[in-house]
């Protein structure tokens, strides 16, 4: 008897029960995931905050937070915790979510992601050619900053306590990382 493999498609995920579980797409293997704490989505709003405010007082694009569906193709569909678009990107927006690589991804590690937002999703990022990754830690309270360099991605920073930085793709953002945990 043999084992056959069932890539599950878009129209799949589409079909998927609307429960309040994550469910994503990674290279047609179907990954599900409970509904982030409270803690996690403190985090998220206040990071979408902090750049929503920096994004539109430079005309920079736009930022969208979850949940929306990022399609970077048939099999590989996912929910990143917050997508940022540059402008060159806008076109991407569709009435399904993001069509293709956003400018920026970021995930907020949950105890339940930290192997898939680490490896699974990095990987899948990279090879969609999503141009910059971020991971925000919020126990550890860190965020590291990533640039998609060839096929793989680079940590350019890793950013934590009181002191402005600026994470890529971002200039003049002086984001306090410890701002984001409040």
């Amino acid at each position: 008897m043999s084992s056959r493999h069932v890539a599950l498609t878009y129209r799949d995920y589409t079909a998927l029960p609307d429960d309040g579980r994550r469910y994503e797409i990674h290279d047609g293997e179907l990954s599900v995931t409970p509904a982030p704490s409270p803690h996690h989505q403190r985090c998220s709003a206040n990071l979408f905050r902090l750049l929503d405010s920096h994004i539109r007082a430079n005309d920079l694009g736009e930022i969208l937070y979850a949940p929306l569906d990022v399609i970077m193709s048939d099999t590989a569909i996912v929910q990143p915790d917050l997508v940022y678009l540059a402008p060159d990107r806008a076109g991407a927006i569709s009435r399904r979510g993001i069509e293709g690589p956003p400018t920026l991804v970021i995930e907020i590690l949950s105890p339940s992601t930290v192997p898939v937002d680490r490896v699974t999703k990095l990987h899948l990022y990279a090879r969609h050619g999503v141009p910059f990754f971020w991971l925000v830690d919020a126990e550890a309270q860190v965020i590291e900053a990533y640039r998609l360099a060839g096929a793989r991605y680079s940590l350019l920073l890793r950013a934590f306590g009181g002191v402005p930085v600026d994470l890529p793709p971002f200039t003049g953002l002086a984001l306090i990382p410890a701002s984001v945990w409040r």
